[in-house]
């Protein structure tokens, strides 16, 4: 994860951030939502509208602090298929764990060191990360939901092979979102013939 982003928009995102050298040995909860405001001022491609509420609480155990993350909501993102917006559903649970050290950096994907001298966090790009994590690599409308002038452009240019010319286009029948293919009858026979042995 980038620790340069956090850095770098620290004004952005002052209330994001967690003082744990304040902390005592005891179990704190922060709430935060994340709203359009937030996806704008984060200002990257993939997330730029949503309401996800995050519970993140901290607890502190000798020199490590831990970080637990539970991410519910909802974000705006384009489908895979058809480029219009969709409601995409966020559900996140995981954990991080911080260390003092002299300077930002990342021991591996659970253990984030921070410097001693600030003594805080800004948890704005975690959270972020974390609610991209959370979106399927495969993210399309549900079946019929999709934009219909698209989805008729896209039938135009889906092909399926057929015995009398090699190209059957799509008719309005057809649906997209529909992974199962039809079985070439000229295998079925093939495996009646191995079948009747």
């Amino acid at each position: 994860m980038p620790f340069l982003f956090i850095t770098e928009t620290v004004g952005k995102f002052d209330s994001y951030k967690v003082q744990l050298k304040a902390l005592s040995e005891e179990k704190y909860t922060f709430e935060y939502e994340l709203n359009d405001d937030f996806f704008k001022k984060i200002d990257s491609p993939e997330v730029q509208k949503g309401a996800v509420r995050a519970l993140v609480s901290v607890k502190k155990t000798a020199n490590v602090f831990e970080l637990i993350f539970n991410l519910d909501g909802v974000v705006h993102i384009p489908c895979d298929r058809c480029l219009d917006n969709m409601e995409q559903p966020i559900a996140y649970k995981g954990k991080l764990y911080v260390k003092f050290g002299t300077d930002f950096s990342q021991e591996d994907d659970e253990i984030v060191i921070v410097p001693e001298s600030e003594g805080e966090i800004n948890l704005a790009w975690f959270l972020y990360e974390f609610v991209v994590l959370s979106i399927p690599a495969k993210h399309t409308h549900a079946a019929g939901k999709c934009n219909k002038t698209m989805s008729s452009k896209l039938r135009k240019h889906l092909v399926k092979s057929d015995e009398e010319d090699g190209v059957d286009y799509l008719n309005d029948n057809d649906d997209l979102g529909n992974d199962e293919q039809d079985t070439d009858p000229r295998w079925d026979k093939l495996k009646d013939l191995m079948d009747t042995e």
